[in-house]
């Protein structure tokens, strides 16, 4: 039986003799296609990191302009001392600087304490008691019509009774400073030293950690209590550990102590001379604190007492106004730095107020109260 041939769906194609390329490689594309499945990978890469292509440009670009604009800005112009002359009087011109003095009480304003002594024997009180005692007596026996004894008086028992014993504190106060009754500030009604006097001075910080002050020795002589208040207010009492005499000088250490308390810093008075200006800061008449401005007028000073029982030497001699309430503060310089502490003021009147001539004891003198080197 004869078989049937047997033919492929596709057409046939005529392949020539002499060309074997689709014979042997029919699924091999063209040439012309690889440059077109290149690009074709680049621009799919480039649709998956579209926002990271967009930002690395824009930061390409913008880092190009920097340096355009970078290169063509003028370089900056080097200063020189006319720019620093210029620029120092510009601002004084401008602005309004603060005095010297007004830099030198800064600095020592933290230091400062205002001393209160409480407990005197008030001397007026009772001298004024008497004087209405007598008054009366005087006045009685003048209604009466008395006639004035003619008695001989009785020596004997006059030289036995015991002549009043006058308080320590009024009369060793006086020794140097201001005077003591008149340096006294009325204490409000109700106030449990009232009725019993008051004092009013100044002290200085001059160990801040462990709350030692200097003050006058007659500020706080005979008082039964003192009492100190800091720059920021506080109140704290205060005991007597040191005294000096000779110089008017006493030593307070204070019970309760602020955080933030300065110690003064303390300079010694060798290079000192007349002419140099100086600040005295203090509580004058209990208001305060205060500063007045002076200068020193002369070294080596020396001072009597008005009672003249006690003798000042070596002293400071200032013209910065100081009264009542004065003794015991910081003589200050133009930097900041005590030289001396304020102790008396040179009145020939009974007024006891300034007339132009203040004594400071040295700071030399009165850091060796405290036992300590001032420097």
């Amino acid at each position: 039986m004869r078989r049937s041939a047997l033919y492929s769906r596709s057409p046939r194609r005529d392949v020539p003799a002499g060309d074997t390329t689709q014979a042997t490689a029919p699924d091999t594309p063209p040439a012309a296609a690889a440059p077109v499945a290149a690009r074709r990978s680049r621009f799919a890469f480039a649709q998956r990191h579209e926002r990271w292509l967009a930002l690395c440009a824009g930061l390409l670009v913008g880092a190009i302009a920097f340096a355009l604009w970078n290169s063509a800005r003028p370089a900056a112009r080097a200063l020189t001392q006319k720019d620093i002359d210029g620029a120092v009087l510009h601002t004084l011109a401008t602005q309004t600087l603060p005095s010297r003095a007004a830099k030198a009480y800064e600095a020592v304003r933290p230091s400062i304490v205002k001393v209160i002594g409480t407990g005197y024997p008030d001397d007026d009180k009772d001298d004024a008691k008497k004087r209405d005692k007598a008054d009366t007596d005087k006045a009685g026996k003048a209604g009466k019509g008395d006639k004035p004894s003619t008695a001989p008086k009785d020596d004997t028992k006059r030289a036995e009774a015991k002549p009043p014993v006058a308080p320590a504190a009024p009369a060793d106060r006086k020794a140097a400073g201001p005077d003591d009754k008149k340096d006294r500030q009325p204490l409000p009604d109700g106030h449990p030293d009232s009725g019993k006097g008051i004092g009013i001075g100044t002290g200085v910080v001059i160990v801040d950690t462990k709350g030692i002050i200097l003050t006058n020795l007659h500020v706080v002589l005979g008082a039964s209590k003192i009492k100190v208040v800091f720059f920021d207010g506080l109140e704290s009492e205060a005991t007597v550990i040191g005294v000096q005499p000779e110089n008017d000088l006493a030593v307070l250490k204070a019970s309760n102590l602020p955080d933030d308390l300065k110690a003064a810093v303390l300079r010694s008075t060798q290079d000192l001379a007349p002419g140099d200006e100086v600040v005295a800061a203090g509580f004058p008449f209990g208001i305060g604190p205060s500063a007045s401005a002076g200068i020193i007028s002369g070294l080596k000073r020396e001072y009597r007492s008005p009672e003249g029982k006690r003798l000042l030497t070596n002293l400071i001699q200032f013209d910065a106004a100081a009264n009542p309430g004065n003794s015991g503060g910081p003589l200050v310089t133009m930097d900041g730095e005590v030289v001396g502490i304020v102790t008396a003021i040179l009145n020939p009147t009974d007024q006891r107020v300034f007339v132009g001539i203040g004594f400071a004891v040295p700071i030399e003198n009165a850091a060796s109260a405290v036992g300590m080197s001032p420097f």
